[in-house]
C-alpha cells in the first residue's frame, strides 16, 4: 500500500485542510508501475485498494464564482431566516427559477440509459435543425416537496415568469393555501426574476392585485444560485429522469417531467405555454412611482415586499 501510495503521489493534487487528493492515473498505469517495482498485481484490484487509501472517482462542483459580495453570507442567512418563518405559520414558499432553455428535436442529451444499442441521433446541435425551443420555468413548493414546471416556446421573459406562477396560484395554490395572503418568492438575482429588474417588480404588483396577496420576495445573492432549493430538489431530478433521451418533441420533454419522482415523496406537474412573450420592453416612470413596493432596512436590493393597491 506504501508504494501505491507514493505512485499517486506523483501525480496528485490536493487541498492542504481537507485532505482530499485526486490523481489522473488510469488503473492499468498504476498496475503497469507496481509491476516495475516488483509487485504482482491487476488492474482490476487496483480500485479496490485505492479505495483503502480514501481516493474516489470524483467530478467537478460548480461552487465557486468569480463575483462574490461581501454581504452574501448575511443575506444567505437572512433568507433562511424568512423561509422558516413563512413555513412555521403554513403560508407558501415558492423556489422559483428557470431552467435551461432545450432544443427540440433528435439531439444528444447528455447521460447514458439502459438499451440493447444506443440511439442514433443527429452529429451537431445547430438551432437550425431544432423543431422549437423549449423555456421551462419551474416553481418548487417547498412545504409540499412538490415541483410545477412551465414550458415556453418564446423568450425568458418577468412576464412569462408571472404567468407561470399566476397559472400555479389559480390551479395550486388557493386551494392548498385556502384564506392566505401572503405568499413568499426565493429567487436568483437575474434572469426574468433580477432583483434589479422594473419588469419583474411591475409584473409582480399586477399579480398582487388580481390575487389580493402581499408578495414577500428574497433573491440569492450573486455566486450562489446553486443553493436555490429548486435546483437540487426538481431541476436535477428532472435532468436524471431524461439523462440519455433525445427531447425529441415537446410532449416527450412533458412527460419525462411529470414522471420525474423521489423515494421522499417529490413530484412534478407540468403545463405547455405556447404563448409568445415580447422583448425588450420598458417601464416608464409614472409606472415605477405607482409600484405598491416596500423595502427592509436590510439588504433592499435583494429583499423587498409588494402590497396590493387598496380597491
Amino acid at each position: 500500500m506504501k508504494a501505491l501510495d507514493e505512485i499517486l503521489q506523483d501525480a496528485t493534487a490536493g487541498d492542504p485542510i481537507s485532505g482530499l487528493k485526486w490523481t489522473r492515473k488510469t488503473a492499468r498505469n498504476l498496475a503497469e508501475e507496481l509491476k516495475h517495482k516488483g509487485f504482482q498485481v491487476e488492474h482490476s484490484t487496483i480500485p479496490r485498494l485505492v479505495r483503502t487509501l480514501k481516493y474516489t472517482l470524483r467530478s467537478n462542483q460548480k461552487r465557486l464564482s468569480r463575483k462574490q459580495d461581501e454581504r452574501r453570507d448575511q443575506q444567505m442567512h437572512h433568507l433562511i431566516r424568512v423561509r422558516k418563518r413563512f413555513l412555521k405559520r403554513k403560508l407558501p414558499v415558492l423556489s422559483v427559477d428557470c431552467k435551461k432553455k432545450e432544443l427540440i428535436g433528435l439531439f444528444r442529451n447528455p447521460g447514458r440509459t439502459w438499451r440493447q444499442k444506443p440511439l442514433q441521433v443527429l452529429e451537431t446541435d445547430f438551432p437550425s435543425d431544432a423543431k422549437g425551443k423549449a423555456v421551462p420555468y419551474g416553481l418548487y413548493d417547498v412545504h409540499h416537496n412538490e415541483g410545477y414546471m412551465v414550458v415556453g416556446v418564446s423568450h425568458e421573459t418577468a412576464e412569462f415568469a408571472i404567468a407561470a406562477i399566476r397559472r400555479w396560484w389559480l390551479e395550486i395554490g388557493q386551494v392548498r393555501y385556502k384564506g392566505c395572503q401572503q405568499l413568499l418568492l426565493q429567487a436568483d438575482s437575474g434572469g426574468a426574476n433580477a432583483c434589479d429588474s422594473w419588469l419583474w417588480k411591475a409584473a409582480l404588483q399586477t399579480l398582487a392585485d388580481q390575487l389580493g396577496l402581499t408578495i414577500t420576495v428574497t433573491h440569492y445573492p450573486t455566486g450562489a444560485s446553486k443553493w436555490n432549493l429548486i435546483e437540487h430538489r426538481m431541476f436535477c431530478v428532472i435532468s436524471q429522469n431524461w439523462a440519455g433521451q433525445p427531447l425529441d418533441s415537446y410532449e416527450t420533454m412533458l412527460k419525462f417531467i411529470r414522471t420525474s419522482t423521489t423515494k421522499t415523496g417529490f413530484r412534478c406537474l407540468a403545463y405547455f405555454d405556447r404563448r409568445k412573450y415580447s422583448t425588450k420592453q420598458k417601464l416608464s416612470p409614472d409606472e415605477k412611482a405607482n409600484l405598491n413596493l416596500h423595502y427592509p432596512r436590510l439588504l433592499p436590493e435583494w429583499n423587498y415586499t409588494i402590497k396590493p393597491h387598496d380597491t
